[in-house]
């Protein structure tokens, strides 16, 4: 009898207006409340399981730190990547949905539940759930803010216009671009990679889910790459060409702090973090195809199977763009797409790619797939902007793409334990 009277307390044990708007999501995404809506998942750095500080496995990457995870952190095989929409106008609400975020992310890096599961059948649980006992399989979330987090419509939308950064603006229209309206832009954006892609939705889902009532899903793709567990030795990821994809990628904490990592003099609240930009590339894959090898490797400059520069060796050789055949040619075309992107070598990325396949394309009848471009730097201007003119203009592979989307977000600094993501903003 002592064990169903307990179960019935618990069974009709109330739940707050507060807490069921947080698990009901306030009835919809883009339903406006206010700031008392905004369900807060427990007081930062005072919930039960913070009372210790949590041991680490080897599949879990810290969330709290000098950076955020997810930028220089070797890549995981899945990815999502989201765009949202403030439909706030209160700073109040903007800064509880980031200390809500930060909650949960990380909760979720430990594979930790954001909340345990009550007893209570009326109520939607407080965690979907679909994640539950698996591992945090290298999880990492990654958040930015874009253009128009500060100013939309000429608009100071929370008073922080003064805080955007002179680099924090859309790209420039590139020869060749396709741009659609749907694939640009957004007042937020979140990055997930992990090794397991029920992990990684697990993430994406509840985030979105915490967030309803102040941001709407603007635009969101997911990405994939080889998998860890498929070579015992870690090599470049290939591209849907065939190709390796990041072979000259900064691996060491000096290149990182040269070319990725901002030191906050163009913003303060940037200090530590960097600067997403991203590009939606249609790879068309039935021309590519039915294109020669040897066309092929002249697009890239690089051998298809090794990921050596023409005339090299090795994937990770020195090019040397004046080396000549028996013939007198050039072993790497002056419109090769490694050699348009190294132009000088004064402009260098650090690229975090993801493959992407959304199916069949019905007005083709062709595959709808390519590269979901992720790159990170101190500047996009003076980065990757210089980059992709020089690309835009004269590159062999524009005949086998088609730039469809296209954003930019600032990704701030780690955050400290008791912190929130962005807490250096508000």
């Amino acid at each position: 009898m002592s064990n169903e009277h307990n179960q019935s307390n618990k069974s009709n044990s109330k739940i707050s207006r507060r807490e069921m708007l947080y698990r009901t999501g306030a009835g919809g995404l883009g339903l406006l409340i206010g700031a008392s809506g905004l369900g807060t998942i427990t007081a930062l750095g005072n919930t039960k399981s913070d009372k210790e500080e949590p041991t680490l496995k080897d599949d879990q990457v810290p969330f709290y730190g000098k950076h955020q995870a997810g930028i220089v952190t070797p890549p995981q095989t899945y990815a999502y990547l989201i765009s949202l929409d403030l439909t706030t106008s209160s700073l109040a609400d903007v800064r509880q949905l980031f200390k809500d975020w930060t909650v949960a992310s990380e909760k979720m890096s430990q594979a930790k539940l954001i909340d345990s599961y009550e007893d209570n059948l009326y109520v939607p649980p407080a965690d979907t759930g679909e994640a539950d006992g698996l591992t945090a399989s290298n999880l990492t979330i990654t958040f930015g803010f874009g253009p128009t987090f500060f100013v939309k419509e000429g608009s100071d939308r929370f008073g922080l216009a003064g805080k955007k950064p002179d680099c924090l603006k859309p790209l420039p229209s590139f020869a060749g671009d396709q741009i659609e309206d749907q694939w640009t832009g957004g007042d937020l954006c979140v990055q997930v990679c992990a090794d397991d892609k029920q992990v990684a939705f697990h993430a994406i889902r509840n985030l979105i889910r915490i967030g309803r009532g102040a941001v709407t899903l603007k635009w969101m793709q997911s990405g994939f790459q080889r998998t860890n567990g498929s070579n015992v030795k870690q090599s470049t990821p290939r591209n849907l060409f065939g190709f390796k994809d990041g072979t000259v990628n900064p691996r060491s904490k000096e290149e990182f702090n040269d070319i990725v990592w901002s030191n906050g003099r163009e913003a303060p609240w940037m200090k530590n973090g960097s600067y997403m930009v991203m590009r939606r590339i249609r790879m068309l894959l039935e021309v590519w195809d039915r294109t020669h090898l040897s066309e092929q490797t002249k697009t890239f400059g690089r051998d298809k199977v090794s990921g050596a520069a023409l005339g090299q060796k090795e994937e990770f050789d020195e090019v040397d763009f004046e080396k000549k055949d028996e013939n007198g040619n050039l072993y790497v075309p002056s419109d090769s797409h490694i050699k348009l992107a190294r132009g000088d070598g004064s402009q260098k990325i650090l690229r975090r790619s993801y493959s992407y396949s959304s199916e069949m394309d019905p007005t083709r009848a062709q595959l709808d797939a390519g590269l979901l471009f992720i790159s990170y730097q101190k500047d996009p201007f003076k980065q990757f902007v210089p980059i992709q003119k020089r690309m835009a203009g004269s590159d062999r592979m524009n005949e086998y793409i088609r730039h469809i989307g296209s954003a930019v977000f600032a990704c701030p600094g780690g955050t400290n334990k008791g912190g929130y993501v962005g807490d250096s903003i508000f």
